[in-house]
């Protein structure tokens, strides 16, 4: 991603929408998948999400623990009625995209997708289909400056330093795998997005149409954060209300109003 619209897309976009860059990321793919599908193939995407880090569910001290660790988890995202063609240009519906995958994402549970019945017990989650795309936002890096000379101590070295030392051999999980990091350089953030995929399974033609379709709702996504109606909250971010997104956009509106009044 050119540098101005990767530094929106990391920090201006999630500030809006109160969201992470991963959800930014994962919006725009899911869409993609959509959007580049042969035919009606519907609007839903099932997805295996992959996450970094470590958070202890029991309050577990895990500060002195070595390694990488991971959590997959599988998330159905549903984007029927989201007008793909208006967020690649930048218009309300890249908004509606994002809220739309931020809620959802954001509604799954440790045991499975969020929008599973309440009565799916561990039985039923376990004839769920596999999911065949898998997403992983790697996290943002301090790129070496080819002049800075000696790294400093877990600083990366390089571009293979990222998402590189898997054994060729190994089986891949999913019929497709894309993939993003955040670089800071010394001219801004760099985005990269990375998609890969067995060639006996997938044409190349038809990951190229999935890729451009990822760019193009970015660039949409950046386009729109610029609007002055860009931006907004999701049910998960009241946790303690029972609101529905129509109610938050009524106060967020009414709220604007107010804010004008005051402004004259």
């Amino acid at each position: 991603m050119p540098a101005g619209q990767a530094e929106i897309l990391t920090s201006r976009t999630p500030a809006a929408y109160h969201c992470g860059v991963h959800e930014v990321l994962l919006a725009a793919l899911a869409g993609a998948v959509v959007d580049a599908r042969p035919g009606a193939g519907g609007g839903t995407v099932l997805v295996d999400v992959e996450g970094h880090g470590r958070a202890a569910a029991d309050g577990t001290d895990l500060s002195r623990t070595v390694g990488w660790f991971t959590t997959v988890r599988p998330q159905w995202l549903d984007l029927d009625g989201v007008d793909l063609a208006e967020a690649s240009a930048g218009g309300p519906a890249a908004g509606r995209l994002l809220k739309a995958v931020k809620q959802q994402a954001r509604a799954t549970t440790e045991d499975g997708p969020g929008r599973l019945p309440d009565n799916t017990d561990a039985s039923g989650r376990a004839h769920l289909p596999s999911a065949r795309i898998s997403f992983n936002y790697m996290g943002r890096f301090l790129a070496a400056h080819p002049r800075a000379g000696t790294p400093e101590p877990w600083q990366l070295t390089g571009e293979p330093a990222i998402g590189s030392s898997s054994d060729p051999g190994m089986p891949v999980p999913h019929v497709l795998e894309a993939s993003a990091v955040v670089r800071d350089t010394v001219d801004g953030a760099a985005l990269s997005l990375t998609l890969t995929w067995p060639d006996r399974l997938l044409d190349a033609a038809v990951v190229a149409r999935l890729g451009r379709a990822w760019l193009d709702l970015l660039d949409g996504l950046a386009a729109h954060t610029d609007s002055p109606a860009a931006g907004g909250h999701t049910p998960s971010d009241f946790p303690l209300l029972d609101l529905d997104q129509d109610e938050i956009e009524q106060f967020e509106a009414i709220a604007d109003r107010l804010n004008d009044e005051a402004a004259r």
